[in-house]
């Protein structure tokens, strides 16, 4: 058994769900937050309150972040930064790939170790089975904590660089946030026409689970960067687009998402993709070479 202490600063919904699940599980927890009342009940379960930073950073080798954002963390770290040396910083607060990268310098330069993660769930799930969280950063760090950050949720550790776990947490935000809109779209659509989301939901239930079947196929193309057009082309996507487009246009349903959509599904028309499948679309997407 590992050592079961470790310091968690920023106790925001996020924060406490932790806090609370660590002192399920028998962690010895010291606390700081810009906002000591947010401690009080955490306390009264048997949370330490630090009253500085300094103090909280020097409790517990393992320092657990939940802040805002990356502009936070250095807010909070930076005039403590004297008390960062043999720290490891598991930096849980969600931001880009790159500030990552630039807060993982920052961290070895006064002497700490950094570990960004990416939590894939909100905070009531925090603790629960099923959840997980992208870590990346040095392995052995990783390794080394495991036990301690597997009792928040399952780690998934992505790799050395210190932006992947960012990256893929951003990478499934995308997919989230673009699907929930779609979803919306469909629903202003069902709206106007007379159609609740309650009607409509069984059917976009039918239609997200067929996509696996599309997602492994699309992602052997990319892969391969190979877009066969044998079981779909874009030439017929695009035509359904305008469609789809046209459709919410004459329900006097906001057209925004749509036009997006449309726009690069003719930007691949004007490549030349009309007869490749609707994969090509990738090649429009990416950075381009150069």
């Amino acid at each position: 058994m590992g050592n079961k202490s470790l310091t968690l600063i920023g106790l925001g919904p996020m924060g406490q769900a932790m806090v609370n699940t660590y002192l399920d599980n028998g962690y010895q927890v010291t606390v700081w937050n810009r906002t000591a009342a947010k401690a009080e009940p955490l306390v009264a379960r048997g949370a330490v309150l630090a009253p500085t930073v300094e103090e909280a950073l020097a409790a517990n080798e393992l320092v657990v972040l939940s802040l805002t954002d990356y502009d936070a963390v250095y807010a909070v770290l930076e005039p403590a930064a004297g008390s960062l040396s043999g720290k490891v910083v598991a930096n849980l607060t969600s931001d880009t790939p790159e500030k990552a990268r630039e807060a993982a310098a920052w961290a070895a330069k006064h002497g700490a170790k950094h570990l960004t993660g990416g939590v894939q769930v909100p905070p009531p799930l925090i603790g629960k089975p099923g959840s997980s969280t992208y870590y990346s950063g040095p392995k052995d760090v990783f390794d080394a904590h495991e036990e301690a950050l597997k009792v928040l949720t399952e780690a998934d550790h992505r790799g050395e660089d210190a932006g992947l776990a960012a990256m893929y947490y951003q990478a499934q935000m995308t997919i989230f946030w673009t699907s929930m809109l779609s979803f919306y779209q469909a629903l202003a659509l069902g709206q106007a026409n007379g159609v609740t989301a309650q009607d409509l939901l069984p059917y976009a239930k039918m239609q997200f689970a067929m996509m696996p079947h599309f997602l492994d196929l699309y992602a052997q193309h990319v892969d391969t960067a190979s877009y066969p057009g044998d079981v779909d082309r874009l030439a017929m996507g695009a035509a359904s687009i305008d469609h789809v487009t046209h459709t919410h246009a004459d329900a006097g349903v906001n057209t925004t998402l749509l036009d997006a959509v449309s726009a690069i599904f003719h930007a691949g028309m004007d490549k030349g993709f009309a007869e490749n499948s609707f994969s090509s679309l990738i090649e429009i997407l990416k950075k381009q070479a150069g």
